[in-house]
């Protein structure tokens, strides 16, 4: 397959100019159906490749360090830094990506790492000590899922969840990483959605999520010692969500977000005697994250309000709103408080920059920006400001989506690239656009970001009008922004591309095979081409919790409509020039979902581009493989968007 891919390469550069050169794939990606990419396109696009973006991952114990996520070179890493504005110092050097990190929280001498191999997302956790820089597993290291979880309140106990059992179930273990063989079972489970989230303040408790939906999770108390587990939010006879928790102060409550009694997700104080539990926000927006002050006098949480983060204060004693601070326009996540309680370190990702760390000082009320990631050197007064835009859909409800328009010096109708999340329950937000920035600022092209029905953000009601065999009505909502687009005079209704990742990529596909006569190509980024064949070889812990979101393929009748409507069982609609990209050890959405989608669309006589990553899984994290995936999709857009140049 690598053979013919270079071959094609090749041929397809022979009809460039002698003095073009051209980019090839590296070894890992494997190309099939791309013409030769001319190497302008990443002269051109290069500073758009070059930004970086903070993930904030925890405060040193013993000082005002903070512990940060970044990439300096080809994948994220753990870096410290240790004053506003301080350098960036590298802590971890592997080969893959690290997904999350955290110091030990006693002395900090050694920090516990998670990461995988190639993208295959069976995390193991690592004790990477700081003295010496050598990284030991202390997890099994098999083909398991593992989750980090919390730290015991005063001790060096770890919680996790791992699926090392049975490689379905996501059982709950504990560890003192400082010696290994103290990894102990706490609790056998059955579902993939249980992880620790809280100790009790004693240590003999934990608290424990159990997440079936996204609208349906509950709290579980589980005995450290025995095992026991006493279930703290009953069912009744409306499902109910449960996101995250903390102990109180006094170990007598629990503070959690859920949507009980409300359309919205609220932060909420539930009392353990009695089992009441009382709302304590009550804006009419989900609160997304929240974090309780070690001294559990604080609490922080965030709203999404239409897309935008609002960060607030409360005193736990009072119940009452302290004075927050005015935050920079954006998106605010990554709440952590020092252990001391003076600061609180969050990010916030906007549209003018990548995600950045921010430190709130209370005693002050002054934030302090502490990186300052770079941006490729790209003018950042020239960023696209968003757009919140609404329609009307097909059944009356109005969907909203971000809409970016091209600087004033590209006239005319603009071509329009929408794209579509994933999740599905998820959202898109006005955040950094990294390397789409180029196609509005270089190719004048708009970009168009929908909030279709199921996605979160808007309520619990309208983040389920996309389950099961309801899925159709998502494809509908964007028909109908279809039809906005044509009576927008800036927008060119006729020269529309679709796109999207992992669900969005699913959706890009029923698109195309849904309305082919309304795009002139597609994008299709890790997606599922039948939710059937998805359902049955996706990874199994995470399968039932993928039922509940799809349907049950075992059903006879699920079944049936979902083979009915399946992109692949309707690929002879597609008419128009395809884009697939996929990575061979995506544990999500196989790879074989995009070789089963290319082999039979390439049947329509049509162009057909397939990309595939072989050390990569649910979407590119390698920046040279990130980096040609992009020039490949300018010449993809220059070609069958821009130039206008359809079959």
């Amino acid at each position: 397959m690598r053979r013919i891919a270079m071959l094609g390469v090749a041929l397809c550069a022979a009809t460039l100019s002698a003095q073009e050169k051209v980019i090839a794939p590296n070894e890992n990606l494997v190309a099939s159906g791309l013409p030769a990419i001319p190497a302008r396109i990443a002269e051109g696009a290069a500073p758009y490749t070059e930004s970086r973006a903070v993930g904030l991952e925890d405060w040193a114990p013993k000082s005002h360090e903070m512990l940060i996520a970044t990439r300096f070179a080809d994948v994220v890493q753990l870096h410290t830094v240790a004053f506003a504005g301080g350098e960036r110092r590298q802590l971890t050097f592997f080969p893959d990506r690290v997904l999350a990190g955290s110091y030990e929280p006693t002395a900090g001498k050694y920090l516990v790492v998670a990461r995988d191999v190639g993208g295959d997302e069976f995390t193991q956790l690592y004790r990477f000590d700081l003295a010496t820089g050598r990284a030991t597993l202390i997890t099994d290291g098999g083909k398991s899922q593992t989750g980090m979880g919390p730290w015991s309140h005063h001790g060096s106990w770890l919680a996790y969840n791992s699926s090392r059992r049975n490689g379905t179930d996501k059982d709950i273990y504990v560890i003192d990483p400082s010696d290994p063989k103290t990894d102990r079972l706490v609790l056998r489970v059955d579902g993939g959605g249980w992880r620790p989230v809280d100790w009790s303040h004693d240590g003999k408790e934990l608290l424990v999520e159990q997440y079936l939906s996204v609208n349906e999770s509950y709290l579980w108390l589980v005995d450290v010692s025995s095992g026991a587990k006493t279930l703290l939010t009953p069912k009744g006879a409306e499902k109910v969500a449960y996101s995250g928790g903390a102990f109180a102060a006094n170990d007598k409550g629990i503070y959690t977000i859920t949507d009980l009694g409300s359309d919205f997700q609220r932060l909420a104080y539930l009392d353990r005697a009695s089992g009441k539990v009382t709302a304590l926000s009550h804006e009419p927006w989900d609160v997304e994250e929240f974090a309780l002050s070690r001294d559990g006098a604080t609490l922080a949480y965030v709203t999404n309000e239409d897309g935008i983060g609002k960060l607030h204060l409360m005193s736990t004693a009072s119940r009452k709103a302290l004075a927050a601070p005015k935050l920079p326009v954006g998106v605010i996540g990554g709440l952590r408080w020092h252990p001391d309680g003076t600061m609180l370190g969050f990010t916030i990702n906007s549209t003018r920059a990548p995600s950045d760390a921010y430190v709130l000082t209370l005693a002050t009320g002054k934030v302090a920006r502490w990186t300052f990631s770079e941006t490729g050197g790209v003018d950042l007064s020239q960023m696209p400001e968003p757009e919140l835009v609404r329609w009307k859909t097909w059944d009356g409800r109005m969907i909203s989506g971000f809409l970016y328009r091209p600087p004033a010096r590209f006239t005319g109708k603009r071509p329009v690239i929408v794209n579509i999340h994933g999740g599905p329950e998820g959202q898109s937000r006005p955040t950094w656009l990294g390397r789409n920035n180029y196609f509005v600022n270089e190719l004048g092209i708009a970009l168009l970001y929908p909030n279709v029905r199921g996605s979160t953000g808007y309520g619990k009601t309208f983040v389920a009008l996309d389950n099961g065999t309801l899925r159709e009505g998502t494809y509908k909502d964007i028909d109908a922004l279809f039809d906005w687009i044509a009576s927008q005079p800036e927008l060119d209704a006729q020269h529309v591309m679709v796109t999207g990742g992992s669900y969005g990529g699913h959706m890009t596909l029923a698109i195309a095979t849904h309305y082919s006569d309304r795009i002139c190509c597609s994008v299709d980024v890790v997606g599922m081409s039948n939710l059937v064949t998805f359902l049955e070889h996706t990874e199994s812990y995470r399968r039932d919790l993928r039922r509940a979101e799809y349907g049950d393929e075992r059903d006879s009748t699920t079944r049936a409509w979902m083979e009915k409507t399946a992109p692949l069982n309707n690929v002879d609609k597609i008419t128009k020039p395809l884009f697939v990209v996929a990575g061979l050890n995506d544990p999500r959405v196989p790879y074989t979902e995009a070789e089963q989608i290319v082999a039979a669309a390439r049947k329509n006589s049509v162009p057909v581009w397939y990309l595939l990553a072989k050390n990569e899984g649910h979407g590119f994290a390698k920046k040279g493989n990130a980096d040609f995936q992009f020039y490949a999709t300018v010449e993809f857009v220059e070609e069958y968007l821009v130039a206008r140049v359809n079959p």
